[in-house]
């Protein structure tokens, strides 16, 4: 693969660097294209072979990361504080998280049907478990969209999406799940359960499967990361949220509601030089930056100044702590 960054940063990476050990990763299917793209620059790079990369969902990404079985863990969304305290509690103790850029997550469909606008609450009352009727819940009766809202198309709710080990599931319990149900008085606080009566599909951690499903079911819809939707432009398109289509600049200044920020999270005991080596080519103006190959492929890139904060806390290394994890932060 022809090399893209600058030749200065490829000769200092190449000192030294020719006994590289092997890089194990896993985690995010959303991740999984960025940190696969950077696994073969590394490789290049430093003359070595490509570190295996490999798609188990966020939640899966960190049972084997405190596990020590990978060096680097791809998130879709901040480690929770009980996945730290299991590492914890296995060796795995310093631990540094690194913020990589932005995504939003989608609601698609085949590119032959219109356009859809769709609202977070007629999304919830989709998938939600039970609904609300007559100041009670109910289980949901729904099956066309069009039963929600006259507006939306006479067509059955089918929604291929993540399984509960996907930090995009995460995601969607979090930013449309709980985030509704707050606000309607019949849950009496959150309520993330998505049902399971077929309309909703858990599809496993390969997004670009989803994809070609909804290539073949006209009718069905998935959910996904926006990076999918960029590189398969030509097949489908995604929803607009409450009014706002998803695209880069919607999702780098959060006014698509459905946006997320996207980590690896690194061993900083385990082959500390070569994951902080594959860190530095990650956040690298060249991949990283707007305009960046990254961005090519999807990745909606931080600003400026996050990205030059983030380039710092790689050669910082500041350790996770519960504080920061509290917070969903990683430095």
């Amino acid at each position: 693969m022809k090399k893209i960054l600058s030749l200065s940063v490829a000769s200092l990476a190449l000192c030294g660097a020719l006994n590289a050990a092997d890089l194990k990763i896993a985690g995010s299917s959303t991740v999984y294209p960025f940190t696969s793209f950077v696994a073969e620059e590394y490789a290049a790079i430093h003359n070595t072979k490509t570190p295996i990369v490999e798609s188990l969902g966020t939640g899966g990404g960190f049972k084997v990361f405190c596990e020590g079985t990978t060096d680097i863990s791809n998130a879709s969304r901040p480690m929770k504080l009980s996945e730290f305290e299991t590492c914890k509690k296995a060796g795995v103790t310093d631990i540094v998280g690194i913020m990589i850029g932005y995504d939003g997550i989608v609601l698609a469909q085949n590119k032959t049907n219109a356009l859809l606008n769709i609202t977070k609450k007629e999304l919830f009352l989709a998938l939600a478990k039970e609904i609300p009727q007559n100041g009670k819940l109910i289980p949901n009766p729904y099956t066309n969209w069009n039963q929600i809202n006259k507006n939306l198309p006479n067509r059955k709710i089918s929604v291929y999406g993540p399984p509960s080990s996907s930090g995009t599931r995460d995601t969607i319990e979090e930013l449309v799940m709980s985030d509704v149900s707050k606000k309607i008085p019949e849950y009496k606080g959150e309520y993330k359960t998505i049902r399971q009566d077929g309309a909703y599909i858990p599809s496993g951690e390969n997004d670009n499967l989803i994809v070609s499903k909804l290539t073949i079911d006209k009718d069905a819809f998935g959910i996904f990361g926006y990076s999918f939707l960029v590189s398969n432009s030509d097949k489908i398109n995604a929803a607009n949220i409450d009014g706002v289509t998803p695209s880069e600049e919607s999702i780098a200044d959060e006014k698509y509601e459905l946006a997320r920020s996207l980590f690896i999270y690194i061993n900083a005991k385990k082959n500390p030089k070569e994951a902080f080596d594959f860190a530095k080519i990650y956040m690298s103006d060249d991949l990283a930056k707007s305009g960046g190959e990254l961005e090519k492929i999807g990745l909606v890139p931080l600003s400026d100044d996050k990205l030059k904060a983030s380039q710092k806390h790689v050669e910082d290394r500041k350790i996770l702590n519960d504080e920061l994890v509290k917070a969903g932060k990683v430095f």
